[in-house]
C-alpha cells in the first residue's frame, strides 16, 4: 500500500463509503423484522434480512478500523504530544456527543416509547418532563445516546490508545513487531477470522451488542482491536503489504461467509437454528466480518487512492451525516407508518428523505460558526476558502 505516512485518499473514500452504507443499513432496519424504533413495512419483509447480512457482520468493525486509521493520521500531525492529541479528540468527539444526546436524538426515544410501550404524551411533554429526568421509562434510559453509542465507544478507545502511547517505546515496538509477525504474511486471513470468532464466542452475548458501555464486553473484545488495528495499519508496511497481496482471497472469504449467512436467513428466518449449526453461523459471520474488511481496505488502496475535488467536502460531511441520520430515519419513518406505501417505494422515499435531511443539516450547520463544533466540524471562518477535511471519526 502506498502513502503510508501521507494522506491516503483510498482510506478517505473508504471512510466516506462506510458511513453511507451505515445509513442504508439503518434505513433497512425499518423494513425487516429485527427490532427497531419504527417499522414502515407491515408486515416486515422477512426475506430482506438476507440482504442486510451483506453488511451486518462487518459494517461496525470497518468503521472502527477506519476511525483508528484516521486517529493515526491525526496523531502524526500533532506536534505537542499525546496530551494535546487527546484534548483535541475529546473536543471533536465529546462536544458533538453531548450536543447529540441533549438535542439531536431526542425524538428517537419518544417515538420508541410510542411504538413499543404505548407512551401517549406529546413530544413537548416528553422533553419538559421525561427526557432529562435521568431514569428508565419502560426500560428506555433517558437521556440516551441512541446511535451515538459509537462516538462514546470511540472516545473510550481513544483514551485507551493514549495510555498505550504513553508506554515505554520498547514495549510499543515489541507489540508492533508481534502484530506484524502474525498478520504481515499468509496468516493475515486465518488468524483474523479466528480472532473475531473467539472474541465473540467467548461471551454469552455473542454477536448481540447492547450499547451499554460498561457491560458490552463481546462488542469491546471485537471493536477495540479493530480500532487498534486501523491505527497500527497506517505505519505498518508488512501488514499493508500483506493486505495488498491477500485482499482478492479475502473477497472470496467474505462472499463465502455471506452465502452461508444468507442461507441461514432464508432457511430459518426469525426461528432459532438447531444448535448443531451455531458454530457454522459464528464462523460464517467471522469470515465475512474480517474478509470484507481486509478486502475493502485492499480495494481502497488498489483502486481508490486518487483525489477528487468533492473529496474534502464529502469527508467533512461524514460526521454531521452520522450525527443526524438516524433521527431523520426514525422521524420520517414514523410518519410513513400506516401509509400503505409498498415496501420498495417506501424504502426509496426514506433513503431520499434521509439523504436530503443530512445534506441540509451539514450545509446549513457548516455556515454557522458557533454550531460547527457542535456538529463535529473544526471551528473556523464562516466561509473557509478551501475546505481541508480533518476527520472527526
Amino acid at each position: 500500500m502506498g502513502q503510508a505516512q501521507g494522506r491516503h485518499y483510498g482510506m478517505d473514500w473508504l471512510r466516506i463509503g462506510a458511513f453511507q452504507l451505515l445509513i442504508l443499513y439503518h434505513v433497512g432496519m425499518a423494513f425487516v423484522p429485527w427490532d427497531f424504533q419504527v417499522k414502515v413495512a407491515q408486515p416486515p419483509v422477512a426475506s430482506a434480512t438476507a440482504l442486510m447480512m451483506l453488511t451486518s457482520p462487518w459494517r461496525l468493525s470497518l468503521l472502527f478500523a477506519v476511525s483508528g486509521y484516521a486517529s493515526a493520521a491525526l496523531f502524526a500531525r500533532e506536534t505537542s504530544g499525546v496530551g494535546a492529541f487527546l484534548k483535541s479528540r475529546l473536543a471533536r468527539l465529546g462536544i458533538p456527543l453531548l450536543f447529540g444526546m441533549a438535542v439531536l436524538v431526542t425524538p428517537q426515544p419518544w417515538i420508541w416509547l410510542i411504538t413499543h410501550y404505548g407512551y401517549q404524551a406529546s413530544f413537548g411533554h416528553f422533553l419538559l418532563h421525561d427526557y432529562y429526568s435521568f431514569r428508565s421509562i419502560d426500560g428506555v434510559i433517558v437521556p440516551t445516546w441512541m446511535h451515538l453509542w459509537f462516538v462514546a465507544y470511540l472516545i473510550c478507545y481513544t483514551l485507551l490508545l493514549c495510555l498505550l502511547l504513553l508506554l515505554p517505546e520498547r514495549l510499543c515496538e515489541a507489540g508492533r513487531w508481534l502484530a506484524e509477525r502474525l498478520l504481515g504474511g499468509p496468516l493475515l486471513l486465518p488468524l483474523g477470522v479466528a480472532f473475531v470468532y473467539y472474541a465473540r464466542a467467548s461471551f454469552d452475548a455473542g454477536w448481540e451488542d447492547n450499547h451499554l458501555l460498561l457491560t458490552d464486553w463481546s462488542a469491546h473484545a471485537h471493536y477495540l482491536p479493530m480500532f487498534l488495528f486501523g491505527y497500527m495499519l497506517r505505519g505498518s508496511e508488512p501488514i499493508r503489504a500483506a493486505i495488498a497481496r491477500w485482499w482478492p482471497v479475502a473477497v472470496v472469504l467474505a462472499v463465502a461467509g455471506y452465502a452461508v449467512l444468507a442461507w441461514f436467513e432464508l432457511r430459518f428466518g426469525l426461528t432459532i437454528a438447531p444448535r448443531r449449526f451455531w458454530a457454522l453461523h459464528g464462523w460464517a459471520q467471522s469470515a465475512e466480518a474480517w474478509g470484507a474488511m481486509i478486502a475493502l481496505i485492499g480495494i481502497a488502496d488498489r483502486f481508490w487512492n486518487v483525489d477528487h475535488r468533492w473529496r474534502p467536502m464529502l469527508a467533512e460531511a461524514v460526521f454531521p451525516f452520522y450525527l443526524i441520520h438516524q433521527t431523520i430515519i426514525i422521524v420520517v419513518g414514523y410518519g410513513l407508518m400506516g401509509s400503505g406505501i409498498a415496501p420498495l417505494p417506501a424504502f426509496l422515499l426514506l433513503v431520499a428523505a434521509t439523504m436530503a435531511g443530512c445534506w441540509g443539516f451539514y450545509l446549513a450547520g457548516r455556515e454557522v460558526r458557533w454550531l460547527r463544533p457542535l456538529i463535529g466540524l473544526k471551528a473556523g471562518p464562516r466561509n473557509p476558502p478551501v475546505p481541508v477535511a480533518r476527520p472527526a471519526i
